[in-house]
């Protein structure tokens, strides 16, 4: 951690994460026409966002913020990874981490891991799968395109809310927060796949205003006090490889587990790579 990024860090702690974001909700939802068009010629402008390759490219068409944000793409202008084994990236984004979990240990940056069992709201029996599995972390930053998609076929088993803070996800915030990932809000979908249970963590971030899914719609806000968990028996929604999963309404980052002995990562998915939604990132075993 150097001293620039301690600078940027210490003060998201005393930033009231949750009414910020509340506040931030209301503004990129708001309706208003020249406030609207202002803040997202603002976002394209400064963080360079390909809005050519979004299915309506006009940004009068978008009615808040939000919709722009949450935007769908043109047909075709991603592939999804199709062959047989292949695992597909599932955002948009660049690797903040991927490798091993090491007797439940995940890495978030160098020095600094947080545990399988913090990730998934503290349940052992839940995190037991994946203890010497594999994860790869993957940052969405605002010019990105921000829905989620299904890395390989999956029957939803299980989600879950864990209530949390809302610190940044930025590069300079995972090397200087412990435990980042395990203490901020997330949405965790546990899938059943050909290859054994995956877990799929949409983590919360500041101004964050909410994550969604598409079997259940917004899951937070509200944010409850308490985790919440649903359970998924009877006609429990089934995804195929590239179908959308859910989103962020603002950005932040999703984290995927998958067990031991049954996938390996592209010898490319390093720190730092840009790595696009369909990608080919992973194959099983």
């Amino acid at each position: 951690m150097t001293f620039k990024e301690s600078l940027t860090t210490l003060p998201q702690y005393l930033l009231p994460h949750h009414p910020l974001s509340r506040l931030m909700r209301q503004l990129t939802h708001s309706e208003n026409k020249i406030w609207k068009n202002f803040f997202i010629k603002q976002i394209v402008n400064h963080y360079g966002v390909n809005i050519e390759e979004a299915i309506d490219s006009d940004i009068n068409a978008y009615p808040s913020f939000n919709h722009f944000f949450t935007r769908a793409l043109k047909p075709g202008a991603r592939t999804v990874s199709n062959s047989a084994g292949d695992i597909a990236c599932p955002a948009d984004g660049a690797v903040s981490q991927a490798g091993n979990i090491t007797e439940g240990n995940i890495i978030q940056a160098k020095g600094k891991s947080y545990t399988a069992v913090d990730l998934l709201g503290g349940d052992e029996q839940r995190a037991a799968p994946f203890k010497n599995g594999k994860f790869t972390t993957i940052y969405l930053s605002p010019k990105d395109y921000h829905r989620l998609h299904m890395p390989l076929d999956g029957t939803l088993r299980e989600m879950i809310h864990v209530p949390g803070r809302l610190f940044s996800v930025n590069a300079a915030t995972a090397n200087s927060v412990p435990r980042l990932f395990a203490r901020n809000e997330r949405v965790i979908a546990i899938f059943d796949t050909e290859i054994g249970p995956m877990a799929l963590v949409l983590v919360g971030a500041i101004f964050v205003a909410s994550i969604e899914t598409v079997w259940h719609g917004e899951v937070t806000p509200p944010t409850a006090k308490s985790i919440q968990t649903w359970q998924y028996k009877d006609n429990a929604p089934h995804l195929k490889r590239g179908e959308e999963l859910g989103r962020f309404n603002m950005g932040s980052t999703i984290i995927a587990l998958f067990g031991e002995n049954v996938m390996n990562w592209e010898d490319t998915l390093v720190p730092g790579k840009k790595v696009q939604l369909g990608e080919k990132i992973g194959n099983t075993l």
